[in-house]
Protein backbone atom coordinates (compact mmCIF):
# COMPACT_ATOMS: atom_id res chain seq x y z
CA UNK A 1 0.00 0.00 0.00
CA UNK A 2 1.75 3.50 -1.10
CA UNK A 3 2.29 5.70 1.66
CA UNK A 4 1.00 8.56 1.97
CA UNK A 5 1.49 12.19 2.87
CA UNK A 6 1.37 13.98 5.74
CA UNK A 7 2.03 16.61 8.42
CA UNK A 8 5.52 15.13 9.93
CA UNK A 9 7.79 18.01 7.67
CA UNK A 10 5.50 20.31 8.91
CA UNK A 11 5.70 19.01 12.58
CA UNK A 12 9.45 18.54 12.15
CA UNK A 13 9.66 22.59 10.89
CA UNK A 14 7.62 23.67 14.26
CA UNK A 15 9.64 22.00 16.36
CA UNK A 16 12.44 24.21 15.00
CA UNK A 17 10.63 27.42 15.57
CA UNK A 18 8.80 27.87 12.02
CA UNK A 19 5.78 28.98 12.50
CA UNK A 20 4.48 30.02 8.97
CA UNK A 21 5.42 26.94 6.53
CA UNK A 22 4.23 26.65 3.42
CA UNK A 23 4.34 23.68 0.86
CA UNK A 24 5.13 24.71 -3.19
CA UNK A 25 4.96 22.85 -5.89
CA UNK A 26 4.57 23.14 -9.67
CA UNK A 27 3.15 21.70 -12.93
CA UNK A 28 3.68 22.38 -16.61
CA UNK A 29 7.42 21.09 -16.78
CA UNK A 30 6.83 18.94 -19.53
CA UNK A 31 3.96 20.99 -21.86
CA UNK A 32 4.64 22.06 -25.60
CA UNK A 33 2.21 24.97 -24.67
CA UNK A 34 0.97 26.89 -21.92
CA UNK A 35 2.87 28.58 -18.63
CA UNK A 36 4.21 26.57 -16.03
CA UNK A 37 2.09 27.45 -13.05
CA UNK A 38 3.08 26.75 -9.08
CA UNK A 39 1.33 26.94 -6.03
CA UNK A 40 2.43 27.92 -2.29
CA UNK A 41 -0.27 26.43 -0.01
CA UNK A 42 -0.01 27.70 3.93
CA UNK A 43 -2.24 25.11 5.44
CA UNK A 44 -4.28 25.38 8.69
CA UNK A 45 -3.18 22.41 10.80
CA UNK A 46 -6.50 22.85 12.76
CA UNK A 47 -8.68 22.70 9.26
CA UNK A 48 -6.38 20.37 6.74
CA UNK A 49 -9.12 19.20 3.92
CA UNK A 50 -8.99 15.31 4.03
CA UNK A 51 -7.69 13.22 1.35
CA UNK A 52 -5.10 15.63 0.28
CA UNK A 53 -2.39 13.50 -2.02
CA UNK A 54 -0.38 14.08 -5.31
CA UNK A 55 -2.36 15.59 -7.82
CA UNK A 56 -1.14 12.96 -10.07
CA UNK A 57 -2.82 10.24 -7.95
CA UNK A 58 -6.04 12.00 -7.69
CA UNK A 59 -9.17 11.76 -10.02
CA UNK A 60 -9.73 15.51 -12.26
CA UNK A 61 -13.47 15.50 -10.04
CA UNK A 62 -11.36 14.70 -6.53
CA UNK A 63 -8.94 17.19 -7.38
CA UNK A 64 -12.04 19.92 -8.53
CA UNK A 65 -13.22 19.42 -4.78
CA UNK A 66 -10.06 19.46 -2.96
CA UNK A 67 -9.25 22.65 -4.72
CA UNK A 68 -12.59 24.56 -3.47
CA UNK A 69 -11.55 22.54 0.01
CA UNK A 70 -7.85 24.07 -0.09
CA UNK A 71 -8.85 27.91 -1.20
CA UNK A 72 -11.79 27.85 1.66
CA UNK A 73 -8.94 26.65 4.39
CA UNK A 74 -5.47 27.54 4.12
CA UNK A 75 -3.72 30.49 2.29
CA UNK A 76 -2.80 30.22 -0.80
CA UNK A 77 -0.38 31.96 -3.90
CA UNK A 78 -0.63 31.21 -7.51
CA UNK A 79 1.95 32.39 -9.77
CA UNK A 80 2.80 31.06 -13.74
CA UNK A 81 5.78 31.87 -16.17
CA UNK A 82 5.10 32.39 -19.67
CA UNK A 83 6.21 30.30 -22.87
CA UNK A 84 8.29 33.39 -23.62
CA UNK A 85 9.90 33.18 -20.36
CA UNK A 86 10.46 29.97 -20.57
CA UNK A 87 12.05 29.96 -23.63
CA UNK A 88 14.09 33.09 -22.28
CA UNK A 89 15.30 31.07 -19.03
CA UNK A 90 14.80 27.50 -19.32
CA UNK A 91 12.04 25.54 -17.86
CA UNK A 92 13.82 24.78 -14.49
CA UNK A 93 14.11 28.18 -13.83
CA UNK A 94 11.27 29.42 -15.00
CA UNK A 95 9.56 26.79 -12.75
CA UNK A 96 11.28 28.22 -9.53
CA UNK A 97 10.54 31.84 -10.89
CA UNK A 98 7.00 31.22 -10.83
CA UNK A 99 7.47 29.51 -7.50
CA UNK A 100 9.28 32.84 -5.66
CA UNK A 101 6.07 34.33 -7.06
CA UNK A 102 3.78 32.31 -5.80
CA UNK A 103 5.17 32.65 -2.61
CA UNK A 104 5.47 36.67 -2.62
CA UNK A 105 1.66 36.09 -2.88
CA UNK A 106 1.22 35.18 0.46
CA UNK A 107 0.93 37.86 3.23
CA UNK A 108 1.92 37.17 5.70
CA UNK A 109 4.67 35.65 4.24
CA UNK A 110 5.87 32.15 5.31
CA UNK A 111 9.13 31.73 7.23
CA UNK A 112 9.60 28.66 5.96
CA UNK A 113 9.24 26.76 2.79
CA UNK A 114 8.98 22.52 1.78
CA UNK A 115 9.61 22.46 -1.90
CA UNK A 116 8.75 19.74 -4.00
CA UNK A 117 12.10 18.51 -6.01
CA UNK A 118 15.90 17.66 -5.55
CA UNK A 119 16.60 21.75 -5.61
CA UNK A 120 15.93 25.24 -4.20
CA UNK A 121 15.43 28.32 -6.16
CA UNK A 122 18.39 30.68 -6.53
CA UNK A 123 17.56 34.42 -5.29
CA UNK A 124 15.13 32.26 -2.50
CA UNK A 125 15.30 34.28 0.63
CA UNK A 126 13.24 32.41 3.08
CA UNK A 127 14.65 29.12 4.96
CA UNK A 128 13.83 25.90 2.65
CA UNK A 129 14.11 22.66 1.91
CA UNK A 130 13.84 20.44 -1.10
CA UNK A 131 11.78 17.23 -0.66
CA UNK A 132 12.07 14.95 -2.95
CA UNK A 133 8.61 13.47 -4.64
CA UNK A 134 7.13 15.75 -1.74
CA UNK A 135 3.96 16.17 -3.48
CA UNK A 136 3.19 12.65 -2.29
CA UNK A 137 5.10 12.98 1.61
CA UNK A 138 3.93 16.32 2.62
CA UNK A 139 0.11 17.40 2.71
CA UNK A 140 1.20 21.34 1.92
CA UNK A 141 3.25 20.29 -1.13
CA UNK A 142 0.31 18.20 -1.67
CA UNK A 143 -2.22 20.89 -1.57
CA UNK A 144 -0.15 23.06 -3.57
CA UNK A 145 0.22 20.13 -6.56
CA UNK A 146 -3.35 19.96 -6.36
CA UNK A 147 -3.84 24.20 -7.06
CA UNK A 148 -0.95 24.44 -9.64
CA UNK A 149 -2.66 21.61 -11.44
CA UNK A 150 -6.39 22.39 -11.47
CA UNK A 151 -5.63 26.11 -12.42
CA UNK A 152 -2.88 25.65 -15.00
CA UNK A 153 -5.39 22.58 -16.33
CA UNK A 154 -8.83 25.24 -16.47
CA UNK A 155 -6.06 27.56 -18.41
CA UNK A 156 -5.32 25.13 -21.21
CA UNK A 157 -8.99 24.58 -21.49
CA UNK A 158 -9.79 28.31 -21.86
CA UNK A 159 -6.91 28.54 -24.38
CA UNK A 160 -8.10 25.26 -25.81
CA UNK A 161 -10.91 27.33 -26.77
CA UNK A 162 -9.01 30.27 -28.42
CA UNK A 163 -6.92 28.33 -30.40
CA UNK A 164 -8.88 25.19 -31.28
CA UNK A 165 -7.78 22.14 -33.36
CA UNK A 166 -4.69 21.37 -30.68
CA UNK A 167 -6.43 19.41 -28.15
CA UNK A 168 -5.63 21.32 -24.70
CA UNK A 169 -8.39 20.88 -22.91
CA UNK A 170 -7.62 16.91 -23.43
CA UNK A 171 -3.74 17.24 -23.24
CA UNK A 172 -3.03 20.23 -21.28
CA UNK A 173 -0.73 20.84 -23.88
CA UNK A 174 1.37 17.93 -23.78
CA UNK A 175 3.21 16.34 -26.43
CA UNK A 176 0.46 14.04 -27.54
CA UNK A 177 0.41 12.27 -30.62
CA UNK A 178 -2.91 14.39 -31.56
CA UNK A 179 -1.27 17.50 -30.12
CA UNK A 180 2.08 16.86 -32.72
CA UNK A 181 -0.23 16.44 -35.47
CA UNK A 182 -1.95 19.59 -35.21
CA UNK A 183 1.31 21.43 -34.60
CA UNK A 184 2.44 20.02 -37.89
CA UNK A 185 -0.80 20.54 -39.54
CA UNK A 186 -1.88 24.50 -38.08
CA UNK A 187 1.83 25.90 -37.42
CA UNK A 188 2.95 27.80 -33.72
CA UNK A 189 0.38 29.45 -31.73
CA UNK A 190 1.83 32.41 -29.11
CA UNK A 191 1.33 30.39 -26.74
CA UNK A 192 3.68 27.42 -27.90
CA UNK A 193 7.24 27.47 -26.17
CA UNK A 194 9.53 27.76 -29.07
CA UNK A 195 13.34 26.44 -27.21
CA UNK A 196 11.38 23.05 -27.05
CA UNK A 197 12.60 20.65 -29.97
CA UNK A 198 9.34 19.67 -31.58
CA UNK A 199 8.21 23.21 -31.63
CA UNK A 200 11.34 24.58 -32.53
CA UNK A 201 11.85 21.66 -35.67
CA UNK A 202 8.89 23.05 -37.12
CA UNK A 203 9.97 26.63 -36.82
CA UNK A 204 13.78 25.36 -37.95
CA UNK A 205 13.35 22.47 -39.98
CA UNK A 206 16.63 20.42 -39.31
CA UNK A 207 18.37 20.68 -42.72
CA UNK A 208 18.90 17.37 -44.96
Amino acid sequence: MTQAPDYSYETAARARGFTRIAGLDEVGRGPLAGPVTAAAVILDPDNIPPGLNDSKKLSARTRDVLFEAILASAQVGVAHCSPAEIDAHNILRASHIAMLRAVALLAPAPDHLLIDGNLLPRDCEVSAEPIIKGDGKSLSIAAASIVAKVTRDRIMVDLAQQHPGYGWERNAGYPSKSHISALQDLGVTPHHRRSFKPVHNILCPPKL
